[in-house]
């Protein structure tokens, strides 16, 4: 059973309207909403039902996130492999919606292939779009406009504007008004999530591109060395590039003198796959795993990613990030999100009222570690800027707005 919170039940409330926006901070439980608002719609009547992410995993995670509370026939539409059955093929969806229509019906899709589910030519019940900041994009948005469905719901954390052009999503014809917008400082004081901290490390290692991936794995062996043995730290760290990955990984000793200090580690990239310390695993092991290990308060583990996991993934129990390289603002405020989720016995605490919420020199987990490397040459500025974006967000309460 769901049992929302203040500001997911005023989410809820703001949905009567059959299209808008939603915009909450991450961690701040978007897709709980999406689920009990689909519960209702289900319990009432026979529903068709689409939720839209931005990546595969997100979808399958999406997927057994929804299984789990509502009876409903499942399909998948992406390109990527589950226990559903999965097509990307528009006249197959359309026999198979036909087919299941004696049921509650739920299609879970990427931005990639929701023009396929358009072709189909469906009539959608409900659809929700995950991260809706990605539908702006060129390659998305047309498909996006074009769903036929009579209520649609656009949840992000990070919306995207636009002066000059319809895609931006003060669209109001393509993505209605805003329902509701909750300033990530009511989630801290709430105990929904916790603040991030951000630390600026300082590093003497010159820097060329010729020795990046030498210079990265001194950084980051430094900044493992500086954390207290006491703490079981989970940290993510987002690489330059895969390139860089993989001569950190194959040309440097840092992975050794990380499982000397009892670390485990973890990478995966769209190039090269996904990985537990030297085994190369499938992604339903590969997050398996990382949230068995994210769990246990006795894991020390670093997991390097490019891109991946800094949007929508839910990643259990880190601890620190440490930013090796300048990214945008809403991959910025999205990396942010990873670190600054409650722990589990705070959070149980806080529900039980044995924790006062926002009290955090009592939590186990005070906040989120955003380590920001910085050189006499250069840093500074990625420094200032995500400074200014954490600002913006958990003290002023300003949604970080991004252009498209």
């Amino acid at each position: 059973m769901i049992t929302l919170r203040p500001h997911q039940s005023r989410a809820l409330k703001a949905m009567t309207s059959n299209k808008g926006q939603v915009i909450i901070p991450t961690g701040g439980g978007k897709t709980f909403i999406m689920i009990k608002h689909a519960q209702e719609l289900c319990a009432a009547n026979r529903q068709s039902i689409v939720v839209v992410a931005p990546r595969i995993l997100l979808a399958q995670q999406l997927c057994e996130d929804f299984d789990a509370h509502i009876d409903a026939k499942v399909i998948h539409c992406h390109s990527g492999r589950n226990r559903f059955i999965n097509t990307t093929n528009s006249d197959s969806i359309n026999d198979w919606h036909y087919t299941n229509r004696d049921y509650n019906r739920i299609i879970f899709t990427t931005y990639h292939s929701l023009h396929k589910i358009v072709e189909s030519g469906i009539h959608i019940d409900s659809i929700y779009f995950d991260e809706a900041h990605n539908s702006t994009s060129k390659q998305f948005f047309y498909s996006t406009a074009a769903v036929n469905s009579t209520r649609a719901y656009y949840f992000t954390a990070t919306p995207k504007t636009s002066n000059s052009t319809e895609r931006g999503m003060n669209n109001s014809d393509v993505y209605g008004d805003i329902l509701i917008s909750v300033p990530a400082k009511e989630l801290i004081s709430s105990g929904a999530i916790i603040p991030p901290k951000v630390i600026t490390f300082e590093t003497d290692t010159h820097f060329s591109r010729e020795n990046a991936h030498v210079h990265h794995a001194e950084t980051i062996e430094s900044v493992v060395d500086s954390l207290p043995d006491s703490q079981a730290s989970k940290i993510l760290v987002s690489v330059p590039s895969s390139r860089i990955l993989g001569n950190i990984i194959t040309q440097t000793r840092l992975l050794q003198e990380l499982y000397k200090q009892g670390y485990d580690v973890l990478h995966i990239t769209s190039k090269f796959g996904a990985y537990v310390n030297a085994t190369k695993v499938n992604r339903t092991d590969f997050f398996r795993t990382l949230n068995e290990w994210g769990s246990d308060d006795s894991k020390k583990f670093v997991i390097f990613h490019y891109s991946i996991l800094s949007e929508g993934i839910n990643v259990s129990g880190l601890t620190h990030s440490i930013l090796l390289r300048n990214l945008n603002i809403v991959e910025m405020a999205q990396t942010v999100g990873r670190v600054i989720r409650l722990h589990k016995e705070d959070s149980q605490r806080i529900r039980s009222g044995e924790l006062p919420a926002g009290q955090f020199a009592m939590y186990k987990k005070p906040c989120g570690y955003v380590t920001i490397p910085v050189h006499k040459s250069y840093g500074k500025k990625t420094h200032n800027r995500i400074s200014s974006v954490i600002d913006a967000i958990f003290n002023k309460g300003i949604p970080p707005l991004a252009l498209v």
